[in-house]
């Protein structure tokens, strides 16, 4: 969502400066905010990018302005002379004096660097996330061999679903709806999964996030929004994340909830059986 806001408003704009409030939005700049800004002054947007998680403003000369929102990041594209957002980190002005670009981050776990783009897997990808796979969204990714990759790994499904160099762009919410869908439990065993199983898990994951991709995404709270500000609804429609004791969509046993890698992992017992470990 917040990709094809940036297409709509910056992509073809001219940067005529760039202002950084707050040293941690760019602290993954190794070479400080005087090379940072400098560099970016005079540079075209071409075009917004994403592969997975990570997001990127493609530039005139062959870099590109890599993002990660982090866990309260938000890109708004604002008038200029609209009163700064509490946590504004970053502004950008462009050389038409149209609408500005303001990354504004509550918890500063997000932030921005400026990479060299390389070929990877036959295509521009910045250089630092050369390693991360395509996403099941790419219109280039390959189900049979991702399927391939995921029975390779010996760890538990989820924990490999959420492994962004296998499977890239699916996070906790949609790896729990995807395995609801696929009727898989999170710890079934890669190596115990079927290619049937593989592909319909994949296949599962695919249409959550294009079915939340046309509710807008999901938006728990005010942080998660689009760069027009506006939160998305994907979380009225979900069928066991956050829905513990609730009855299950599909035959009506409580969802449960479990304590996975810090967060939790939310599933029916009976449409989702836990396996059995020999």
């Amino acid at each position: 969502m917040v990709r094809a806001g940036l297409q709509a408003h910056v992509a073809g704009r001219v940067i005529a400066r760039v202002d950084v409030l707050h040293p941690r939005a760019i602290r993954r700049h190794a070479l400080g905010p005087e090379d940072f800004t400098g560099r970016l002054a005079g540079a075209r947007i071409e075009a917004a990018r994403r592969r997975g998680k990570y997001l990127w403003l493609e530039l005139s000369d062959k870099e590109a302005l890599l993002a990660h929102l982090g866990m309260s990041g938000q890109m708004l594209v604002q008038p200029e002379g609209e009163p700064d957002e509490k946590h504004l980190r970053v502004r950008v002005r462009f050389t038409d004096g149209g609408p500005e670009l303001r990354f504004v981050d509550q918890r500063t776990f997000g932030g921005f660097a400026l990479s060299d783009l390389v070929d990877a897997d036959g295509e521009l990808l910045p250089s630092t996330i050369a390693h991360i796979g395509r996403d099941p969204m790419d219109p280039q990714f390959d189900p049979k061999q991702a399927v391939r990759a995921l029975r390779s790994r010996r760890t538990e499904v989820k924990r490999a679903l959420l492994d962004q160099t296998l499977v890239s762009g699916v996070g906790n919410i949609y790896a729990d709806e995807a395995l609801w869908r696929a009727k898989l439990h999170w710890s079934r065993l890669t190596e115990k999964l079927t290619n049937a199983q593989g592909t319909l898990l994949l296949e599962s994951a695919a249409d959550v996030m294009a079915e939340a991709l046309k509710a807008g995404g999901t938006s728990f709270d005010a942080l998660y929004v689009n760069v027009n500000g506006q939160s998305g609804y994907f979380e009225r429609s979900l069928n066991v994340y956050g829905q513990a004791d609730r009855p299950c969509p599909r035959c009506g046993t409580p969802i449960r909830r479990e304590p996975f890698m810090n967060r939790s992992s939310y599933f029916c017992p009976r449409c989702q059986p836990r396996p059995r470990r020999k």
